[in-house]
């Protein structure tokens, strides 16, 4: 099944950078209402709460993170707001799924509870080993017209930064860059093996716009739910393909072997 399609890239900077298929599930912060004293400073104005939890304070006006009830998420708006979880099971909202996760913190359930991806649960068809080695032909000939795109797009965005643009435009000004179009496997292929230093720098570049929190030279599932979330209902060898990078199977994927997924060599990290 093929899906790489630019269509949908942002002209605004998402939360982890500019990568085009991140998903933005958001920050639910609540506002309190300060009664004593109308005057009063809201303190959770500027404290940061992570997905699923919302700012409250305590007697002392202290600022504190607690699990939000998942019936104060807004209502759906369609169904185009359903996320699916790893429980195989339809939440109505990000908010609500990740109200959900916060109050099953610290047990077993919660632990393995992760966003899968963006819609509702559905089969998702097995991934053959032939469609396998497919999926990084397509993946890495998007990434690069992921990075064209949007340094056309770049004049007052900031979608890239400055050193950015200059490995970038090495590749747009290149006479020998393959169009974005649909290509044959074949072809694509063929393009890798002859032109593979275009294929280097936007590899890297999706994995630096992934690896944020904490910039540490690994991906986490939360790191790398932004990307897979909205591929998978789309292209059903994305859970497979991202397994099977993580080679020594610790739950992190790091740089060494994510370049070797996508074909790329050691020496080029």
């Amino acid at each position: 099944m093929k899906l790489w399609n630019l269509d949908f890239l942002p002209l605004a900077e998402p939360e982890v950078g500019a990568n085009p298929v991140q998903i933005e599930v958001g920050d639910f912060d609540e506002a309190i209402e300060v009664v004593e004293d109308v005057a009063a400073e809201n303190v959770c104005l500027n404290h940061h709460c992570k997905k699923g939890k919302v700012c409250e304070v305590d007697e002392s006006n202290t600022p504190m993170c607690v699990c939000q009830d998942p019936s104060t998420c807004p209502v759906a708006e369609g169904e185009f707001e359903h996320v699916c979880g790893t429980d195989n099971k339809t939440y109505d909202t990000s908010c609500h799924f990740f109200a959900t996760k916060c109050t099953l913190e610290g047990t077993k359930k919660g632990h393995k509870l992760h966003l899968d991806y963006i819609g509702s649960c559905k089969y998702i068809e097995p991934c053959m080993d032939s469609e396998l080695n497919e999926f990084p032909l397509r993946m890495r000939d998007w990434l690069k017209n992921v990075l064209v795109t949007l340094y056309e797009r770049d004049e007052d965005n900031n979608l890239l930064t400055e050193k950015q643009k200059l490995r970038v435009k090495k590749i747009y000004e290149n006479e020998k860059r393959l169009q974005a179009g649909d290509h044959s496997l074949d072809l694509l292929a063929h393009d890798f093996e002859k032109n593979y230093n275009m294929y280097i720098f936007p590899v890297h570049w999706q994995f630096g716009q992934l690896d944020q929190h904490p910039v540490d030279g690994y991906l986490t599932h939360t790191e790398l739910s932004p990307l897979r979330a909205p591929l998978i209902p789309m292209e059903h060898c994305t859970t497979r393909f991202f397994e099977e990078c993580d080679a020594d199977s610790d739950k992190y994927i790091s740089l060494e072997e994510w370049a070797s997924c996508f074909g790329i060599k050691d020496r080029e990290c």
